[in-house]
């Protein structure tokens, strides 16, 4: 097992172009001619996204209506009901090989829950798990969600860390199907000692907490290191 996580930042990406990236990139470590654990590091533009587990009361809007409000909406293999990404929201997308952890979707869930813990603690945000949930909450607040994919053991799709994401999107939806859940994000939960590169720190700050639960050493990769050229995409906007 290597012990090497690369980290790729993708900047600003449309949704379906980081899918599409995901499996392809998963494609190549389930192949094995990516040795090593991904975390793909990105910000989306405003879009819903439905899971396996999805309940058609978790969108209680007509979809026109989404997408008339600039909302992308796409159906897609992860675990979970529906959930929101946007601007201010840190997704991470770890294309982890679990045949070389442990071959348990219930423990990598978990792990990746505690992963965001250790981030959040960072600020001296306490963060925690509620029972018979997956996913991320503070003083009752939900702060990050994940959903997840595997294939041969191998996993991507992720999880959906609210920074300084505007929280009244989530109005719209449902949030992972939990009726009365309240969202909330780093900013909101820090107030004014939100330090004025929250972001970066926030990416920093979630790095930590993935290289200390698994124990691997993050390295900063670039995606053209990981796919022939031909097939590389590139992000549309940086931070």
């Amino acid at each position: 097992m290597s012990t090497d996580l690369a980290v790729v930042g993708l900047g600003r990406m449309d949704y379906g172009e980081a899918l599409e990236l995901q499996r392809t990139l998963a494609l190549r470590r389930i192949e094995k001619s990516i040795d090593r654990d991904l975390l793909l590091l990105v910000e989306h533009p405003p879009v819903v996204t439905l899971g396996r587990g999805f309940r058609p009361d978790s969108l209680p809007l007509p979809r026109e209506f989404l997408e008339a409000k600039g909302i992308e909406i796409f159906e897609i293999d992860r675990g979970g009901d529906v959930t929101f990404h946007g601007p201010g929201q840190l997704v991470g997308y770890p294309i982890f090989d679990l045949s070389e952890h442990r071959p348990d979707l219930h423990w990598f869930l978990r792990r990746m829950e505690q992963a965001l813990i250790v981030g959040l603690s960072e600020f001296g945000i306490p963060g925690g798990r509620r029972e018979g949930y997956t996913g991320v909450w503070t003083g009752g607040r939900k702060i990050a969600s994940i959903g997840i994919h595997v294939k041969q053991w191998v996993t991507w799709h992720g999880f959906a860390l609210n920074v300084a994401t505007e929280l009244s999107y989530f109005d719209l939806i449902v949030p992972c199907g939990i009726p009365d859940v309240v969202m909330t994000s780093i900013h909101r939960e820090l107030g004014e000692r939100a330090p004025r590169d929250l972001w970066s720190r926030s990416l920093d700050a979630t790095i930590v907490g993935f290289s200390e639960t698994f124990g691997q050493r993050p390295q900063a990769v670039l995606l053209e290191e990981l796919l022939p050229t031909s097939s590389a995409a590139s992000p549309s906007s940086h931070h």
